[in-house]
């Protein structure tokens, strides 16, 4: 994990206005469960957070946003998303979410494919979402490759951290990715990390063209960082059963870093998730039987998984995850009232806010940089019309990496063209 954060410096550039700045006067959230702090002050120097709270001072010089009235906030991080990869899905010269055809698997980068100008970048950092955790999807292997983590900013530089985690399909996909059977899922996976193992140990002996070899030579090696313990391991599961054979594997391979997504029925097992210490980027609004490895979905899955000692955040696989990152206060907002309803469990407001800010962060090892307004962490700073986990609250300043970033978008520019259509500025078909 170290040598993530390492690359996370090395990689990223240092942003492209250094100033100080600070924002006065408004209920500050700091994003890592903890209550929001009245009458607070965050100051950004460079970039990065230089403290945020009451009573901290204004540096001379800073320039200065009154937020009084207002409410101040960490960036959302889009726990798990496919955001940059997808312009139109039908149309497949736009969408480099999965690679059908390729001979690759494990080591596909999605980094290269992620595309700044995507509608949905500018629509979710209007929405106050300043970070993603891109993943690719699978095609042919369980092995769906390297995901990325990526900012909202208004410019070409889009991609945070390439190669930050491995992603692997291992419930109803990944099973028929294997052949047909949860059964040949699991043994290839296992047969693959022995194969990434013997790779580590001896590269230059590892055979990757026999027909026999179950990985090519790019694929073990992209899998080496994963059995190392290096970068985090993705597992997308849903039924118990199988979120209880991921966490067994960790057994023999103790050095994974496994962080289990989607987790439908993680809630049956979550005594067994929290003894095990792996955290869970969950979906917030599973509550039908909608596959069979969904039969015991509930919305309270991740407020009883938290209660049991789990590091549950939110994440959006299989949710329009190309698309609507937007909806992700939404969700933490309908965790805040599903904990006010007798019998169901959700989180309270400070828990709540930390599953889309700090949360997601924290699971892929990247909690020190991003997610939320500790000294130290990238500026990226929302300031809200009121409660950001409320619908009617909206952003009226985004910072990342401690620079103002624009609210348009095509959406905002339609709905100004049409809302007051003028002569001469409609489309032919207007012309009746």
């Amino acid at each position: 994990m170290k040598a993530l954060l390492l690359a996370c410096a090395a990689l990223v550039a240092a942003p492209a206005l250094a100033e100080t700045v600070a924002i006065t006067g408004g209920t500050v959230a700091i994003g890592d469960g903890s209550t929001p702090i009245e009458n607070g002050t965050v100051v950004l120097r460079d970039g990065r957070i230089v403290a945020a709270g009451r009573g901290v001072a204004v540096p001379a010089g800073a320039r200065t946003i009154d937020a009084t009235g207002k409410w101040v906030a960490p960036g959302f991080v889009a726990g798990f998303t496919r955001v940059g990869l997808v312009e139109v899905e039908a149309v497949s010269s736009s969408n480099d979410s999965r690679a059908k055809d390729s001979p690759f698997s494990a080591a596909i980068d999605v980094a290269p494919a992620v595309n700044p100008r995507t509608t949905a970048i500018a629509v979710s950092r209007a929405a106050g979402v300043t970070r993603a955790i891109v993943a690719p999807g699978t095609a042919g292997s369980i092995f769906a490759g390297q995901g990325a983590v990526i900012d909202m900013g208004a410019d070409m530089d889009a991609v945070t951290v390439p190669r930050a985690f491995q992603f692997v399909e291992m419930g109803e996909e990944g099973a028929r990715d294997a052949g047909g059977s949860r059964a040949a899922a699991h043994l290839y996976f296992r047969t693959a990390l022995l194969a990434a193992r013997d790779y580590a140990r001896n590269p230059a002996g590892y055979d990757g063209n026999s027909k026999d070899a179950i990985l090519t030579r790019v694929d073990a090696a992209a899998l080496v960082p994963v059995v190392t313990g290096r970068v985090p391991l993705l597992a997308h599961v849903e039924r118990a059963s199988d979120i209880l054979q991921m966490i067994a594997l960790k057994q023999e391979f103790p050095a994974l870093k496994l962080v289990l997504v989607g987790a439908a029925e993680g809630w049956t097992v979550a005594d067994r998730i929290a003894a095990a210490g792996v955290p869970v980027i969950a979906s917030a609004l599973n509550d039908l039987p909608s596959t069979f490895e969904k039969l015991a979905a509930t919305q309270s899955n991740i407020g009883r998984m938290q209660a049991a000692g789990v590091k549950a955040s939110i994440g959006m696989i299989d949710d329009n995850d190309a698309h609507q990152a937007r909806y992700t206060p939404q969700y933490a907002g309908n965790l805040v009232a599903l904990a006010k309803l007798p019998g169901a469990s959700g989180l309270d407001w400070g828990h709540a806010l930390a599953s889309v800010t700090s949360g997601p962060a924290e699971a892929i090892g990247l909690g020190g940089e991003i997610g939320s307004l500790r000294p130290g962490r990238r500026a990226d700073v929302v300031v809200w019309s009121g409660d950001p986990l409320e619908l009617a609250s909206a952003p009226e300043r985004v910072l990342i990496d401690g620079i103002e970033q624009p609210l348009d978008n095509r959406q905002t520019r339609l709905r100004d063209r049409y809302a007051k259509p003028k002569d001469g500025a409609l489309p032919k078909a207007y012309d009746r």
